[in-house]
């Protein structure tokens, strides 16, 4: 397969630097509208071994959303479950969208780009006709800046933003940082986020017409003296459920409130959002936890077993080279079933195997790794 193009029936929206992985590519996915490259010819482990040592350059989906206005501030107030008005300038912060009924209509990452001008990277096309309807009094502007994002992801990527940026990295660019800048000449802006709790940072471009493979050339350059490799998205699955990172859409969405996912800390009482009150007289204990096991293949959404019983279901697995076993997540029909003694889950191959519960994440909990605090060594 390796070299060939693939024909693509899809009216999915293909990302400015579409060409330049193109011949990489066995499978896309339409992920909300747009192409992503999922699955490229090579084994995923050898992948996530790049990312895990060196760094990995991704094209990947994320939708930005831009509000902008006087009240864009105050607005978002009301959208998220916890404040972004307290948020710096040249800031990101987790935002988590909640509907009347409490249960989860969005996640994503905001950034504040100025005082009254905002970006919200999220993973639903659907939220900016929510964010439309939610305005009503509000003096803001929503629109789609038509944003793309490239991740680099790795234990070098800060060496290699170093080379990318015109005039080097920006000072004290630390985790969550966001900052406007240029690369090859071309506005972009940086952020230092990611999907695999790895060092890293995202790339977008500011404007619309933004020569994307010049950009995607660019960053090559930059990388390739720091072993940085084009990576498919799919590489990025392991190691975001390693980190307990959670994907809108298949481990959280509407019928599951933040407290069912453990995300209670990123709900603030103490202003007024959508979905607050139906919050406020919910169940608090969560029924979403992490697992492994030594099955080597769990389909998605296959039922997990107390005494024979279903009690919850498989939300996502993978292989984890870093543990040198299954790994992933299941939510429960209830808290208390997550008191059992034993659980068990059937594998593809059709065999009943063990499967034990882990808090998330499975390593890593102060998120050491992309702070920079802490360099984790990969000998898988």
């Amino acid at each position: 397969m390796a070299g060939m193009v693939l024909p693509i029936i899809s009216s999915a929206t293909r990302s400015p630097w579409f060409k330049a992985t193109r011949d990489l590519t066995t499978a896309y996915g339409d992920h909300e509208g747009r192409l992503t490259p999922v699955i490229f010819d090579r084994p995923v482990a050898d992948e996530y071994r790049v990312l895990r040592t060196r760094a990995g350059i991704f094209d990947v989906p994320e939708r930005p959303l831009e509000i902008r206005g006087p009240d864009a501030a105050a607005f978002l107030d009301y959208v998220f479950t916890r404040p972004v008005s307290t948020m710096a300038v040249d800031r990101g912060r987790y935002g988590l969208m909640c509907h009347d009924g409490g249960g989860i209509a969005c996640d994503g990452v905001v950034f504040r780009l100025a005082k009254d001008w905002f970006w919200y990277v999220h993973a639903d096309r659907d939220v900016f006709t929510w964010l439309q309807a939610l305005k009503s009094g509000y003096d803001v502007d929503i629109r789609d800046p038509q944003a793309w994002a490239i991740q680099i992801q790795g234990p070098t990527s800060l060496e290699i933003l170093d080379a990318c940026v015109d005039g080097g990295a920006p000072e004290d660019f630390k985790y969550y940082h966001s900052r406007q800048v240029t690369m090859g000449g071309q506005p972009v802006l940086i952020s230092r986020t990611g999907w695999t709790a790895e060092l890293g940072f995202e790339v977008y471009n500011m404007e619309p017409h933004v020569d994307g493979m010049a950009l995607w050339s660019h960053l090559i350059t930059a990388g390739r003296p720091y072993g940085m490799e084009v990576l498919s998205t799919y590489a990025m699955n392991p190691r975001r459920i390693e980190a307990g990172i959670m994907n809108y859409g298949t481990d959280m969405g509407w019928d599951t409130t933040p407290f069912d996912l453990g995300l209670g800390g990123f709900v603030d009482f103490d202003h007024d959002f959508v979905g607050r009150d139906a919050l406020q007289t919910a169940q608090r204990s969560p029924r979403f936890t992490g697992f492994t096991t030594e099955a080597r293949d769990i389909k998605w959404g296959s039922p997990v077993l107390a005494s024979g019983k279903a009690v919850g279901c498989v939300k996502a697995f993978e292989l984890s080279p870093t543990l040198g076993m299954g790994v992933g997540y299941v939510l429960f029909d209830t808290p208390d079933a997550m008191a059992a003694n034993a659980y068990t889950v059937k594998g593809r191959d059709g065999n009943e195997h063990p499967l034990t519960l882990h808090a998330l994440p499975f390593f890593d909990p102060d998120k050491c790794i992309p702070r920079s605090l802490e360099v984790m060594e990969f000998t898988g």
